[in-house]
């Protein structure tokens, strides 16, 4: 009989590579649309516009975008669009109409209403200055936007606000917000010009699916006709995030966000009614409130300014699939790699349990290392994001190869007690060090996270690509290398025990429709019940 350490592992490695660019084959699949997302032989009705960069952001008061930024802006987007909509006047946002003159685009002017009486005067006061500045080009002011939905003005008041309005001007006058509190709040329909509702399937209260978005939009536009007849309901967002969490069955993706967009602007052309898509960039300042998705609702990158979906291309969740099936590739190779190095200085032959559960890392770990890289390029916001998600996607990538090293050394998982317990009983090899501290670090990441979605967790992401690179070498390891004898860790027990317990509660919250959510809790359970059967080496009295 041949021995398994000369074909078997190239067989396994042939294997995993196949999967590897099968499933990279399948993830970049691109769609077909009804009409592309950004056609300039079609313009855009409306889009929303926010002219913030980088670290720029409204939260903080002297924040002063210039001329030339907004001039930039607003000269790409009369290539794509016939109108913007801004929802204040400050930050700069007063020099939009007279920039918006000079490249040929309309304004849908916003006021931003806040429970300041003072601050609500004088944004009324330039924002009417500049109707009579800009006749031809702000065609609609909009008084306030969703400040009965943030709690921050009673409906009486917003609706003398707008009536303080309207005869200043001779455009028309309309309030925005969130369709529901359209319903909620009837008498601010007897103020307004028109009707400005939010629709955002992503946000609702029982999320929407994307293949249903469009529907939902059409259904709810026609339900808001019936409740205020007479006059014109625009819908002043709409749209769907790129990246971020999921929401039940609401996934956010670059396919995704392309399809709704597509659908509902086909939708509009047929029926008739005008629509403002949100928004014209990403915004990363909105992540600080909304989490990742909340910086992602753009057609357009915050960083290159460029076009998510230019005409004539094909449209894939991973445009650069092809490098990131190839790094995928080389890591399943060097997984294997480190198993044949290490059985190179040992005398015996290995277990096929052994080789199997290298194979097994390895392909799983060269599937998901492109996607783990894009969740960490998108997800990751501030020092301490980047810090979390750098962290645990190295030791995402550390942990196939060192767990490799040990299966093929007949080494254990070593436990938290061999790294940080007392100097006599602590490991001496340095690639179990190694091992341990990459353990940690996904302890730790995937103990943290755990909590979050228990507590907190609507605008948090979901770590399952980089902790399933993690956690599956090391539960191969334990079932192939675990020690027959021993006492249970008490640091690992507790681990266990938490990550159950949160894992039940995440699942029963999230809901079966959020696959992120169940593929995460899947692993935070595997990763409890490898520390659970952690054993620490008996000390000698």
């Amino acid at each position: 009989m041949e021995p398994i350490s000369s074909r078997t592992p190239l067989a396994l490695l042939l294997t995993s590579l196949g999967m590897i660019a099968a499933l990279w084959w399948w993830l970049a699949t691109p769609i077909t649309l009804v009409r592309a997302p950004i056609d300039p032989n079609a313009k855009l009705q409306c889009v929303s516009y926010a002219p913030f960069r980088g670290e720029q952001t409204p939260l903080v008061p002297t924040t002063h975008i210039d001329a030339e930024q907004i001039t930039q802006d607003l000269t790409q987007l009369a290539k794509i669009t016939d109108c913007v909509r801004t929802y204040s006047i400050e930050n700069g946002l007063d020099q939009v109409p007279a920039i918006a003159a000079k490249v040929g685009l309309k304004v849908i002017q916003g006021i931003w209403l806040s429970s300041n009486r003072i601050k609500n005067y004088s944004q009324i006061a330039i924002a009417v200055g500049l109707t009579k500045e800009y006749p031809g080009v702000i065609t609609a002011l909009v008084v306030g936007n969703e400040v009965l939905l943030r709690g921050e003005m009673t409906t009486s008041d917003l609706a003398a606000y707008i009536r303080a309005v309207k005869p200043q001007v001779t455009i028309p006058v309309t309030y925005a917000d969130v369709w529901e509190f359209w319903l909620r709040n009837r008498e601010i329909y007897d103020a307004v010009d028109f009707v400005t509702i939010h629709i955002l399937p992503y946000w609702e209260d029982m999320p929407v699916r994307a293949k249903f978005a469009a529907s939902h939009v059409d259904s709810i536009r026609k339900r808001m006709a019936v409740a205020f007849p007479g006059k014109e309901i625009l819908i002043g967002e709409t749209g769907w995030p790129s990246a971020g969490r999921m929401r039940e069955g609401a996934l956010p993706s670059r396919t995704n966000q392309a399809r709704v967009v597509s659908e509902i602007l086909d939708l509009a052309k047929r029926e008739g009614f005008r629509v403002n898509l949100i928004e014209a960039y990403d915004q990363p300042w909105k992540r600080q409130l909304e989490g990742t998705v909340g910086g992602y609702w753009g057609l357009i990158d915050a960083a290159q300014r460029a076009v998510k979906y230019p005409p004539g291309e094909s449209i894939s969740n991973f445009p650069f699939w092809k490098l990131q099936m190839g790094c995928g590739m080389a890591l399943s190779f060097f997984v294997f790699l480190a198993g044949w190095l290490t059985l190179r200085r040992r005398p015996w032959q290995p277990r096929l349990a052994a080789w199997l559960a290298v194979g097994t890392s390895a392909t799983i770990s060269g599937m998901l290392l492109g996607v783990a890289a894009d969740k960490m390029f998108y997800e990751s916001y501030g020092t301490g994001g980047w810090l979390q998600w750098g962290a645990l996607l190295a030791a995402a990538i550390a942990s196939p190869m060192l767990c490799a090293n040990a299966a093929m050394s007949g080494r254990p998982l070593p436990t938290f007690l061999e790294l940080l317990g007392p100097r006599d009983g602590r490991t001496g090899s340095v690639l179990s060090v190694l091992l341990g501290l990459t353990l940690v670090v996904a302890t730790v990441i995937g103990a943290e996270t755990a909590l979050g979605f228990a507590f907190d967790p609507r605008y948090r992401d979901f770590p399952f690509a980089s902790l399933t690179m993690a956690v599956v070498p090391f539960a191969a390891l334990m079932l192939v290398n675990r020690p027959k004898e021993g006492t249970r860790p008490i640091a690992e027990s507790a681990f266990a025990g938490l990550l159950v317990v949160a894992t039940l509660y995440i699942a029963f919250n999230e809901g079966p429709q959020n696959w992120q959510a169940m593929w995460t809790c899947a692993i935070y359970f595997l990763l409890a019940l490898t520390l659970w059967r952690a054993r620490a080496a008996q000390t000698p009295k």
